[in-house]
């Protein structure tokens, strides 16, 4: 009995190829909300990612090349996308830092003067 070649037709898409392209996509549109939306989009679809590269490499034969294609777009997506919130997520840290920093000086330059007044 012959192996008999996997045509296209016969082909299936990689299990959550469109899926890691989504919240790729979305990890680069929600990187501004604080970072923490892009972090965790960015990390779920780099895992989803991973899982289907195994899965492809196992029997590329059985899948598309589209959707391997899709999925690799969607991970450099995710990455784009985890690195920009990452820094954002630093740039919003240090800005409260500072928010804070200059309120504790004023603060304590206030006691300072009262306690120099009496």
């Amino acid at each position: 009995m012959e192996s008999q070649p996997i045509d296209s037709v016969t082909q299936k898409e990689i299990p959550n190829a469109t899926g890691v392209l989504v919240l790729g996509i979305l990890s680069i549109v929600f990187c501004c909300c604080y970072g923490i939306i892009g972090i965790i989009l960015g990390v779920i679809a780099l895992i989803l990612a991973h899982k289907g590269r195994n899965i492809y490499l196992n029997s590329p034969e059985l899948y598309t090349e589209k959707s391997f294609k899709n999925m690799n777009a969607g991970k450099i997506c995710a990455i784009v996308g985890l690195s920009l919130s990452v820094l954002y997520l630093i740039y919003v840290v240090f800005m409260i830092i500072f928010s804070l920093n200059g309120e504790l000086l004023n603060m304590i330059q206030e006691i300072t003067q009262e306690l120099n007044n009496h």
